[in-house]
């Protein structure tokens, strides 16, 4: 299995809506075991993760209010990202594919006024 990341805006119902990313290997977010390997890692909290850390316990919804906040976050840890491969035992350029594509959903989702959902 493979973590997704998705775009989503919020209907009037208060019904979330993923809308159609990018070709499939833009959603991916990461192998299953990524969510302990990586995003719930302790240098990954070492760094003041407070979003990414979530999924080691289950999927990440976050709210349109927080986006920009999520987005910092991955800001923080994308030159980072070679020290968590190593950290996780993943190829070099492995942890900055996936959150590059975490990022391009956090834009999106900017954008049209969503969210951000990984799972």
């Amino acid at each position: 299995m493979s973590l997704l990341v998705h775009t989503f805006v919020r209907g009037r119902s208060g019904k979330d809506h993923l809308l159609d990313d990018s070709d499939h290997g833009l959603t991916l977010a990461g192998f299953e075991s990524s969510r302990t390997k990586v995003w719930g890692s302790q240098p990954v909290c070492d760094l003041g993760a407070r979003f990414l850390p979530r999924l080691a316990t289950g999927n990440l919804c976050v709210d349109p209010e927080d986006v920009e906040d999520f987005l910092a976050e991955c800001d923080i840890l994308l030159p980072r990202a070679s020290a968590l491969d190593a950290h996780a035992g993943y190829r070099d350029g492995y942890v900055a594919e996936r959150l590059a594509n975490i990022r391009a959903a956090a834009v999106r989702a900017l954008d049209v006024g969503g969210g951000v959902l990984v799972w």
